[in-house]
């Protein structure tokens, strides 16, 4: 599958930022659609096929195009991870060196003063004087060491002004970008992370994918599970894509709404659907058939416009010992794959796709429906979005199609040259039968900030899929009669606020809910002021 775990969230692209969150609203549906049901891609291609770069481009295009209209059943898992943990767990020592304080000025000193610490250390545990003779030798190496130290950083500091002064090699790698260096509290608050949060969390979802039955399901669910803390939440989703409707599980939102809204709410939204209109009416006839179209004709655009080269075969056997390292219950289900087909980005080259496709996305809907853009102000966004009275689904829609413009704006004045180095990594696992079971991604989760790759956190995530199961329920921690939404099990949101609203207007609710209601232009131009 090439683009499943962006819309359940787990894919995150490049600069992440809150519009972006936004605009997934608006493609959630197509996203869905790329669709990963294993594709037979012809036993007696896959034993003809040569092992050539091009051959594994035109492989995977053929499998991810045949996806689009399967139906599968689908189970996601991501791993987030920070490398500086990784890196000293495997070698015992942080991929770059770390440096001994926060400001490069006080380098020289905050070495030197670690230095003679430890060798108090060293003379207490031998029951000496550290100025014992014993130590004339070490006591004078740490001496000259912060001599030569201060000299060439002083050296480094006015060649910042004058070119001519030279500056030692290794000196100028330790000064230069110094504040950005990995330092030793780094190291513990990684290894600390590692230990009370990123190790004991799993994020999972599993669901089916039916597009000919216009349905799609996700039960995502997040555990935290350490020695004496155990929690655990689950949201299920259903898409009803012939009707254009998104169901939430209202059990999960009741507490929180009675509590700061709807103080009348009680038992209601127990065992009960939650339902979004996404199409309340407004959208021009044919626009969600066009946003899936587009979806498809920008991705299968840049997927054509990668270099050959970025594409290659790696023998199942190799898993285990490629670089980076698969965590190891991703790679336990990824080695039975008879077959492997690898895609390796730059970030550079991995940014440039992103804003391809959303540049042909963005083109395509515009021209098709210019009624939608002819009035977005990209850098008001936001503030149109507070403002108006019109929470329609074309407004909508048209805000976060300034959104979308605003973003490839943004996105293209990122200077890559600031950017960590790191490799956007996907692989596509086969089995004999040439059916895609697998597809895993290796990317670091923040490529805009500092250039300090230790720092930055990396996330792995693994989609298998599988034929669906008949006799299996779509949500197993639900009960049997509230599987599938209905009338009759489901709260519609497009009723209920009115509601909710009237009952304000009466002279009820919380006093959080009055606050909120009066800063809605919609309620304000409804029924004034609530009081």
């Amino acid at each position: 599958m090439k683009t499943v775990h962006r819309n359940i969230g787990l894919r995150l692209p490049s600069g992440i930022k809150s519009n972006q969150l936004l605009t997934s609203v608006l493609l959630s549906g197509a996203l869905l659609l790329t669709g990963c049901q294993s594709t037979n891609l012809g036993q007696s291609n896959m034993v003809a096929a040569k092992q050539s770069p091009s051959t594994a481009k035109k492989t995977l295009a053929a499998a991810l195009q045949k996806q689009r209209r399967q139906s599968f059943s689908y189970h996601s898992n991501l791993e987030i991870s920070n490398e500086i943990s990784n890196n000293q767990q495997i070698t015992g020592k942080s991929s770059k060196p770390l440096v001994a304080s926060d400001y490069v000025n006080e380098h020289c000193e905050e070495t030197h003063d670690q230095a003679y610490a430890a060798l108090i250390l060293q003379a207490e545990k031998q029951n000496k004087d550290i100025l014992a003779a014993d130590y004339d030798v070490k006591r004078d190496t740490i001496r000259q060491s912060y001599f030569e130290c201060v000299d060439a950083y002083h050296a480094w500091d006015d060649h910042q002004y004058d070119s001519d002064v030279k500056v030692a090699a290794d000196y100028q790698a330790l000064f230069d970008n110094y504040e950005d260096k990995p330092k030793p509290i780094d190291a513990k608050k990684a290894q600390l992370l590692d230990a009370y949060l990123l190790k004991p969390l799993s994020i999972n979802a599993q669901g089916i994918y039916q597009p000919m039955a216009g349905k799609a399901t996700m039960l995502a669910s997040v555990q935290y599970q350490a020695r004496n803390h155990h929690s655990s939440i689950n949201q299920p989703i259903y898409v009803d894509f012939k009707n254009g409707d998104v169901y939430l599980w209202a059990d999960n939102f009741a507490l929180l709404n009675s509590e700061l809204l709807d103080d009348k709410l009680g038992t209601t939204w127990r065992n009960k659907w939650l339902k979004i209109a996404i199409d309340d009416g407004t959208l021009p006839k044919g626009f969600g058939s066009e946003l899936i179209k587009s979806h498809f004709a920008a991705l299968d655009a840049t997927y054509d416009a990668a270099p050959v080269g970025q594409f290659d075969y790696v023998a199942p056997t190799t898993l285990a010992s490629l670089t980076p390292k698969l965590p190891a219950h991703q790679l336990s289900a990824m080695l039975p794959a008879d077959q492997i087909i690898r895609r390796v980005q730059s970030f550079d080259s991995y940014q440039a796709s992103y804003q391809s496709y959303m540049q042909i996305f963005y083109s395509r809907i515009s021209k098709q429906y210019p009624e939608l853009v002819k009035e977005a102000e990209p850098m008001a966004a936001f503030e149109t979005i507070q403002g108006s009275p019109d929470l329609t689904s074309k407004a909508m829609v048209k805000k976060v199609l300034a959104m979308i413009k605003e973003q490839m704006v943004d996105d293209a004045a990122i200077d890559t040259n600031a950017i960590a180095n790191k490799d956007v990594q996907e692989l596509y696992g086969f089995d004999k039968r040439g059916q895609l079971k697998w597809q895993q991604m290796h990317r670091q989760l923040d490529n805009t900030s500092k250039p300090n790759t230790d720092k930055s956190l990396t996330v792995d995530v693994l989609q298998q899929y599988s034929a669906i199961n008949t006799t299996a329920l779509a949500f197993p921690n639900l009960p049997s009669n509230v599987q599938s939404p209905n009338a009759s099990n489901s709260i519609d949101l497009r009723q209920y606020g009115p509601e909710l609203l009237q009952y304000y207007q009466d002279g009820n609710g919380t006093a959080m809910g009055k606050m909120m209601f009066n800063m809605l232009p919609m309620a304000k131009e409804r029924f004034g002021v609530i009081e």
